[in-house]
């Protein structure tokens, strides 16, 4: 293996374990957990995605085969990684807010469209916001 080949490798574990240590400093330091979700989502699909490319580049430089299995790992992680965030969000709603605070849903709709029927409708003026709560 050539030393740019080797420089380049090593680049990439290094960028992927900053990745993963500020996204676990992120879990542990922010305040709320709509803020904390960002990073163990960011650090999953960066910091392991540029390890999957280190070691993609590893078995061309040293075998000159193409790893399959880095890929298919990469795109199962990039499907997968939008889940932690939304469990997270989840958790949050469930946890900081009571059921009677949230919006209530349309007659025939998901809680979603709340604010785009409002808007579709302006004579029924949707209810502001609750307060966050800790």
């Amino acid at each position: 293996m050539t030393a740019p080949a080797e420089i380049a490798i090593a680049a990439l574990l290094v960028i992927g374990g900053a990745f993963g240590a500020v996204g676990s400093w992120a879990l542990v330091r922010l305040p709320d957990p709509m803020t904390r979700l960002h990073g163990p989502t960011k650090a999953a699909t960066l910091g392991v995605g540029a390890v999957l490319v280190a070691s993609m580049a590893a078995m061309w430089f040293r075998h000159g085969i193409v790893s399959w299995h880095e890929l298919l790992v990469a795109l199962f992680l990039f499907v997968t990684a939008p889940l932690t965030g939304l469990f997270i969000a989840k958790a949050h709603l469930h946890l900081s807010w009571q059921r009677d605070e949230l919006p209530r849903p349309g007659a025939d709709t998901d809680w979603a469209t709340y604010a785009e029927r409002a808007a579709a409708n302006p004579a029924t003026e949707a209810a502001p916001p609750p307060p966050h709560r800790r």
